[in-house]
C-alpha cells in the first residue's frame, strides 16, 4: 500500500508540479487567475521569432501541449507552434479582443459579435458555438464536479453564462447589473468576477446560484485574484483593495493620492505580495495582507496589461510597447525591450519563454537562442 501511495503521489505530483512550466491555458495562469508562472525565464531573454497577424493584437496568448493560441482583431483565432509556425487558423466573423482558454484539448474563446466558440485545440475544427446578446471581452474559465466540465465566461449582456464544456448546453445564466468585462475567478467551486456594476460576485457553479454580491467599488474593468477567501481587485476610480469574502467586507484600500487614475491590469499574487498596474504609468507592489505598498516602478507610459509574476521577475508591458522585466522583490529593472507599438493583453510566459501580441499584429516570442 505504501509503494502504490507513493506511485500515486509521483503520477500526480509530477503532473500538478511539471505541467505548469510549460503550460499556460488561460491567460493569468490558473483558475484562481493569480497570474503565477513556475517557468525559469532566461536572465536576458532574446527574441526569437514574430508572427504577423492580420491586425491589431488585444488579446493575450494562451499556451498547452506545445501549442500558443491568440486571437486577433481580423477576426481570426490562430495557433503556432513554440517556434512560431502556423498550424491552423479559425475565422469568427468577428474582432476578438478575449483571451483563449486551452481545456481538455479544446480552445474556447469569444468575439465581439458576442459568441464563444469551442475548437479542437489539435485542429481547429469547431465543435460548437454558443451565442449571448453582446460582445465577450474577457476570458472563459472552468470548473469540473467530477463529473461534468463546465465553461463560463462574462459578457456585455450583463449575464456570466455557464454552459457545458462538451456540449456547449447552457447550464444556467446569472444576471448582474452592468457589462461584466473581465474573466471570472475560479476557487472552491464558485465563480468571483467584479462588474461594470461595481459589486464583488460570487457564485455558485454547480447551480449558478448567488452565494455574495458586495458593494466594493465602481466600474471593475479587470479581473479578480483570488486565494483563501479573500479577493483582490482595483476599479476605474483608481481604487486597489482586498476583499474578505466570507465577511462581505473590504480589509484594506489603496489610492495614489494625486493620480487616482483607473486600474484595468489584473492583480498577480505570489506569496505575501500582490501586484497590479495602473494608467498613471506605475507597476505597484503591496503586501496582500495589510495593503503596505512594498515598491513602484515606472513603466514609462500607461498600463493596461496584467502584470505577470515568474520565479523572482515580474513582467509587465505599457502602451508605448515596452516589455519590462523587474525584480520581485524591490522592483529593481533587470530587463526590457521596446518593441515601439502598444501592449493591452499580458504576455504568456511558459516553456522558458515569453509570449505576447502587440497593436501592430504580431506575436512576439522571447527566450534563449540556445
Amino acid at each position: 500500500m505504501k509503494y502504490l501511495q507513493l506511485i500515486i503521489f509521483l503520477f500526480f505530483g509530477i503532473e500538478t508540479f511539471a505541467q505548469p512550466t510549460d503550460s499556460w491555458p488561460i491567460f493569468r495562469g490558473d483558475q484562481n487567475l493569480k497570474g503565477v508562472s513556475k517557468t525559469v525565464l532566461p536572465e536576458k531573454p532574446k527574441l526569437l521569432w514574430t508572427f504577423t497577424t492580420g491586425d491589431n493584437i488585444k488579446s493575450s496568448p494562451v499556451i498547452d501541449k506545445g501549442k500558443v493560441v491568440i486571437g486577433s482583431t481580423d477576426g481570426f483565432v490562430y495557433c503556432l507552434d513554440l517556434k512560431g509556425k502556423l498550424l491552423w487558423k479559425f475565422e469568427t466573423g468577428n474582432a476578438i479582443e478575449a483571451p483563449a482558454l486551452i481545456h481538455e484539448n479544446t480552445v474556447f474563446i469569444g468575439n465581439l459579435d458576442g459568441t464563444l466558440y469551442a475548437l479542437d485545440l489539435n485542429t481547429g475544427k469547431k465543435k460548437w458555438e454558443y451565442e449571448t446578446d453582446n460582445q465577450i471581452i474577457g476570458s472563459a474559465n472552468w470548473w469540473s464536479d467530477g463529473k461534468t466540465t463546465f465553461i463560463f465566461v462574462g459578457s456585455y449582456d450583463f449575464y456570466l453564462h455557464c454552459l457545458d464544456a462538451r456540449t456547449g448546453a447552457v447550464k444556467w445564466k446569472y444576471e448582474s447589473d452592468n457589462y461584466i468585462n473581465g474573466a471570472a475567478a475560479c476557487a472552491n467551486g464558485k465563480a468571483y468576477f467584479g462588474g461594470c456594476d461595481g459589486f464583488l460576485h460570487v457564485v455558485d457553479i454547480a447551480t449558478g446560484k448567488p452565494d455574495k454580491k458586495i458593494d466594493v467599488a465602481t466600474y471593475v474593468a479587470g479581473s479578480v485574484a483570488v486565494e483563501n477567501d479573500k479577493a483582490w481587485l482595483g476599479d476605474y476610480d483608481g481604487l486597489f483593495f482586498q476583499v474578505d469574502v466570507k465577511a462581505g467586507n473590504m480589509v484594506w484600500k489603496w489610492q495614489h493620492e494625486t493620480t487616482k487614475l483607473q486600474f484595468i491590469a489584473s492583480p498577480a499574487l505570489s506569496g505575501n505580495s500582490v501586484l497590479t498596474a495602473n494608467h498613471n504609468k506605475f507597476l505597484y507592489c503591496f503586501d496582500k495582507n495589510t495593503g503596505k505598498k512594498l515598491w513602484e516602478f515606472n513603466t514609462g507610459r500607461q498600463v493596461e496589461a496584467s502584470p505577470v509574476i515568474a520565479g523572482n521577475k515580474v513582467l509587465v508591458a505599457n502602451m508605448r510597447g515596452d516589455l519590462a522585466m523587474v525584480n520581485l522583490s524591490n522592483g529593481k529593472p533587470v530587463w526590457s525591450y521596446e518593441i515601439g507599438s502598444q501592449i493591452i493583453g499580458n504576455p504568456a510566459v511558459a516553456a522558458g519563454k515569453i509570449f505576447v501580441g502587440a497593436f501592430d499584429g504580431n506575436v512576439y516570442c522571447f527566450g534563449s537562442p540556445s
